[in-house]
């Protein structure tokens, strides 16, 4: 076996899984480096948690490879079981089992440190040891799950909507942790569609839709590739073409607002100088909008024509 350090946590080659002939996913590519917070970002049914199974060893693939740390997820399942802590959307424990009990019974099937960091990650997620798991509230049970997925001290952390029933301040408090679990060597793929929340904690994002990644990137490069230009059109409004892919695009009378993909600078520094328009600005774009301007349906001109958010064109641009 080479020495040489695998460069991705997870890799996954043309992947595709059928239900009853259906496609799930469908040749799906993605690759998540070691010590990435990576999240993995699409609406229901657009092939998230399929792909989490696999990565689980849950479902084999109908065609493609997924690996984590260069081992075959389902012919070499066995052989990931203490090095990848899971979250499944639903976490199915025994309820009759108090939080303590429940992590005694797992620690059977582990190495030897589970149980003492099962109790001590519970207590640092504020359950009671002595509460029976059908006696706690649904954010409670939730955590009991990332309590069991944390405890054998995985190299990779797969998470399927993890933060689904918990407060705000216990959501913030654990995606916090993912940042510090990632600084000492970690791998965490994440799987949601709440992406507001997500961004200030992850490195990478990537956007699924129908069963295939439609854009994969870290949120540097997609905060360079991404740009709101907004202005007022003293009359025609000029071609924007030639700034780049206008994604989205939302009118007031003459003011214009365009959500712009990979823009050309010097297109963009003409139009700023042009007196064909004036209140020109131009600034970053928020992950969600990215999301929604490059997921959803699109206008036959190729762009989505409808407002990005509530906020106003002075809180996007500033």
């Amino acid at each position: 076996m080479s020495d040489v350090p695998i460069p991705f946590a997870i890799s996954i080659d043309r992947l595709t899984v059928k239900y009853r002939g259906k496609a799930a996913v469908e040749g799906l590519n993605l690759k998540v480096p070691r010590g990435a917070v990576y999240a993995l970002l699409g609406d229901n049914g657009a092939g998230k948690s399929t792909t989490m199974k696999v990565l689980t060893g849950q479902v084999p693939p109908n065609a493609g490879r997924a690996e984590i740390l260069g081992i075959d997820t389902w012919a070499k399942a066995a052989d990931l079981r203490h090095r990848v802590g899971y979250v499944p959307d639903r976490p199915k424990l025994y309820d009759w089992m108090t939080v303590a009990e429940m992590g005694w019974f797992a620690a059977a099937f582990h190495l030897p440190g589970f149980k003492e960091r099962y109790l001590d990650w519970a207590a640092k997620l504020g359950l009671d040891p002595n509460k029976r798991l059908k006696d706690l509230s649904k954010g409670g049970y939730a955590r009991v799950g990332l309590a069991l997925a944390l405890s054998p001290d995985p190299e990779v952390l797969l998470l399927d909507e993890p933060t689904s029933g918990l407060d705000l301040r216990t959501r913030r408090e654990f995606l916090g942790s993912l940042v510090e679990l990632a600084a000492e060597g970690r791998t965490i793929l994440i799987s949601s569609h709440s992406i507001s929340e997500l961004e200030r904690f992850i490195s990478h994002a990537a956007f699924v839709k129908d069963g295939k990644i439609e854009l994969a990137a870290t949120l540097e490069e997609l905060d360079g590739r991404f740009r709101r230009v907004g202005f007022r059109a003293l009359g025609p409004v000029p071609d924007l073409s030639i700034l780049g892919h206008v994604l989205e695009s939302t009118r007031t009378g003459r003011s214009v607002q365009y959500l712009i993909q990979d823009p050309d600078p010097m297109a963009l520094d003409a139009l700023r100088d042009s007196s064909a328009v004036t209140d020109f600005e131009e600034g970053p774009v928020a992950l969600e909008d990215i999301y929604a301007a490059y997921m959803a349906p699109l206008h036959p001109d190729g762009t989505v024509f409808r407002p990005m958010s509530s906020r106003t064109t002075a809180e996007v641009l500033s």
